[in-house]
Formats: structure tokens, C-alpha cells, sequence
């Protein structure tokens, strides 16, 4: 081989494109997550880069340990949920919840095989606050603490909240972790309006307002998607982030499944794409 068609060889290799995966806050809307990894097997779609807020965080976790779809749906169906439910009460502490991730993730960031990271809001400042270091677990339950249902996780000295107040869907924190492109997931896409809400639910709403310790920040959620390069967007208008009965769980797992399906040409157009080094 001459020098220059060495050169020309060296210069124009091309390396595999790193897809990056952004996965939104939604409680039991995560089924829709689920959904949706089970497209992506389907495809032989696979991610170099996974980000998550909340239960997008838990799911995301999952996914970066090894866990396929339908390990994660086994994992629920375990779950004791009466025992869960007696633990759902204002306030609560969630260190039930750390014990139980840990029995599916356990170690810290280091171990895991994918870089990966969750978004949690700091109680006293209402900043956003990246979580890539120490007990995986702990940084799980510290971006799903939801107030007031649930009292914030301490976290290297700081009392930490759900991600959502600050980055619900933190398709950002992928692509500057060297991701080359993100497809995320809004599990809030389709909201209720508050003047569809009855006022006995408006009044709820308000009354918990009042002892939430963080605000939501007005790009807590276009953030996300500014950054993404696909984003999913399931139907799930019907459902609540507290629906755990099994039919409800059943028909998010599909929409989410059905939304990735609808997208799936774009998405592998996408992760067929080459970079040059």
C-alpha cells in the first residue's frame, strides 16, 4: 500500500454511531418504557448512553445492568405491592425502595457496564443535580423521591428530590456524555387539562402544592426536548402516575410498545449512521 492510499484509509475510516437513550419521569407510566426497550430488542437497537429522571431513571438502570423487557415485567410482577402500597403515605421514607433495587442493582455507577446517570432537584437550592457516582440504588430512590408523598434522600450531604422539578427528560445529560445522538421518551406528552380536572381533584392538587419544598422550573421539560433527536411521545392521557392495577399496566406497556413501533424507521435510519474518527 502506497503512502497516500494509506493516508486516504486512515483518514476515512468511520466509526459506529453512539445512540444515546434519555427515558422521562411518569411513575407508573413507566410501563410505556418497558414498552418500548421491547421494540428496540425487536430491532437489535441497542444504546451506548442511558440518562433517566425517576422512574425513566429505575427503568433506564435496569436496562444498563442487562435486564431485558420482559426480565423488568417479571420483576413487577413480583413486587409485593400490597406491601408497597402500606409504605405510600406522606412523607414516607424510602429506604423500603433502596432495599429492594438493590436487589437487581446493586453497586455503584463504576460497576455498571453502560455510562450511565439520573437527575435528581436539590431540597434546599431547586437546582437540578447530575448523579453518576456512589450507590446506584441510593441515587434511584433520590430522583424518584416525589414530595409530599415521599421525604427527600440524602445524597453526599444534600436532601434530594425527584428529577422531574428540574430535567424530566434529560436527553441533554446523554448527548454531553458523548452520546451522538438521543431518542427520549415523554411519558407526560398527553396531560390532562386542569379545567377537566373535577374540583375535588383541583383542590387536592392545590393542598399538596403547598408542601411540595421544590418548584418546577419552567424548561424542566424543553430541555429535553431541545436535545433529543427523536422523541417518543405514547398516548397515555388516560392513565395516572399511581395506576398499578394490572389492566392499566397491561395498556401503557402497549402504548409504549406501539409508539416505538411507529417511529421504528426513523429510529433505525438513526443508529445506522456512521461518524468519522
Amino acid at each position: 500500500m502506497g503512502f497516500i492510499s494509506f493516508v486516504k484509509n486512515t483518514f476515512s475510516r468511520k466509526r459506529k454511531f453512539k445512540l444515546g437513550l434519555a427515558l422521562g419521569s411518569g411513575g407508573a407510566k413507566g410501563l410505556a418504557h418497558i414498552g418500548a426497550l421491547k421494540a428496540f430488542e425487536e430491532e437489535g437497537i441497542k444504546f451506548s448512553f442511558v440518562t433517566g429522571t425517576s422512574i425513566g431513571g429505575i427503568v433506564g438502570a435496569l436496562y444498563t445492568k442487562g435486564y431485558t423487557s420482559a426480565d423488568m415485567t417479571g420483576i413487577i410482577e413480583s413486587l409485593n405491592r400490597k406491601e408497597f402500597a402500606r409504605n405510600l403515605r406522606p412523607f414516607a421514607d424510602l429506604a423500603f425502595a433502596e432495599e429492594y433495587l438493590k436487589e437487581y442493582i446493586e453497586g455503584d455507577f463504576a460497576s455498571l457496564p453502560l455510562p450511565f446517570a439520573v437527575w435528581a432537584t436539590d431540597g434546599e437550592t431547586n437546582d437540578g443535580v447530575l448523579l453518576r457516582e456512589g450507590n446506584v440504588a441510593r441515587a434511584l430512590t433520590a430522583s424518584a423521591a416525589i414530595p409530599p408523598f415521599f421525604r427527600s434522600v440524602e445524597v453526599n450531604g444534600k436532601r434530594l428530590y425527584d428529577g422531574a422539578f428540574t430535567n424530566a427528560i434529560p436527553a441533554d445529560i446523554c448527548k454531553e456524555m458523548g452520546a451522538d445522538a438521543v431518542i427520549a421518551i415523554d411519558l407526560s406528552a398527553y396531560m390532562r387539562p386542569e379545567e377537566e380536572k373535577g374540583m375535588f381533584s383541583r383542590l387536592i392538587g392545590s393542598a399538596v402544592g403547598a408542601f411540595v419544598p421544590v418548584k418546577t422550573l419552567g424548561n424542566a421539560k424543553s430541555r429535553g426536548y431541545d436535545a433529543a433527536d427523536i422523541m417518543l411521545r405514547p398516548n397515555l392521557y388516560d392513565f395516572k402516575a399511581t395506576d398499578v392495577s394490572r389492566e392499566a399496566m397491561d395498556k401503557m406497556y402497549e402504548i409504549g410498545y406501539a409508539e416505538a413501533r411507529a417511529h421504528m424507521d426513523e429510529i433505525k435510519a438513526l443508529a445506522a449512521q456512521t461518524v468519522k474518527k
